[in-house]
């Protein structure tokens, strides 16, 4: 491995072997499960390659937020007890991310790309340029807000 190696694979690794010691099975499964994603991200592609945190952070929101779905889907099924699994594992990888935005904050980054992109553009953004501002606005969040919210609090401002 290479110096270059992100720091936060390298911190999932050593919580997956205190996991192991400590005998948490549903800490060690799910932080398992987290490198297997890494990996496979990793090997995805015409080539092989390092993940920089960034782009982990990115795939342990997926990863998260696919709890989050399997939990409602469960528990709309009467299946309370799958839901229950799904979300404690969500809140195991939630650890390992970023503090999610509050929504005054979104708003304040929002805001600024609005001003970036007005500034490109020399005219206040319409509707029409609603994909550079989410864009803009999605580079200032880092991972700190999903798409979804981004795109509404981007077409509210708009």
């Amino acid at each position: 491995m290479s110096d270059t190696t992100a720091s936060l694979k390298a911190t999932l690794r050593t919580d997956m072997v205190a996991s192991m010691k400590a005998k948490d099975p549903l800490r060690t499964a799910t932080l398992r499960m987290l490198m297997a994603a890494i990996q496979t991200e990793e090997v995805a592609g015409k080539e092989a390659r390092v993940l920089t945190d960034e782009e982990i952070i990115k795939v342990l929101a997926k990863e998260s937020k696919k709890r989050g779905e399997s939990a409602e889907i469960y528990t709309e099924n009467g299946r309370g007890e799958l839901a229950a699994k799904e979300r404690a594992e969500a809140q195991i990888i939630d650890e390992y991310l970023p503090t999610p935005l509050t929504d005054a904050e979104l708003v304040d980054v929002v805001d600024t790309a609005l001003a970036q992109v007005s500034e490109e553009l020399g005219e206040r953004p319409g509707m029409r340029q609603m994909g550079q501002v989410i864009k803009a606005a999605s580079a200032l969040a880092k991972g700190k807000a999903d798409g979804a919210r981004i795109s509404a609090a981007v077409k509210s401002r708009l």
